[in-house]
């Protein structure tokens, strides 16, 4: 692909509301790194297994600036 139509290609992204770019960065990203549908499934049963987890409490979730805080202590010891 040449130059001006790459830089043309990324205008028209450019030009796109939010959710259709985000479209077009899945399937760029994707393309790059194909999915394999093995792992995707296992993927999807871990996320499941945990949503239920928490919906049922059978664990307490934490939030994301303990998360931070928990890995920015981590780091600087």
């Amino acid at each position: 692909m040449s130059e001006i139509t790459t830089k043309r290609l990324i205008q028209e992204i450019d030009s796109l509301p939010a959710d259709e770019r985000a479209l077009v960065a899945d399937y760029v990203l994707k393309s790059l790194n194909p999915v394999d549908s093995g792992i995707e499934k296992k993927w999807i049963e871990v996320a499941e297994r945990r949503l239920k987890e928490l919906k049922t409490n059978k664990v307490k979730g934490i939030s994301g600036d303990e998360v931070f805080d928990r890995i920015q202590k981590r780091f600087s010891e």
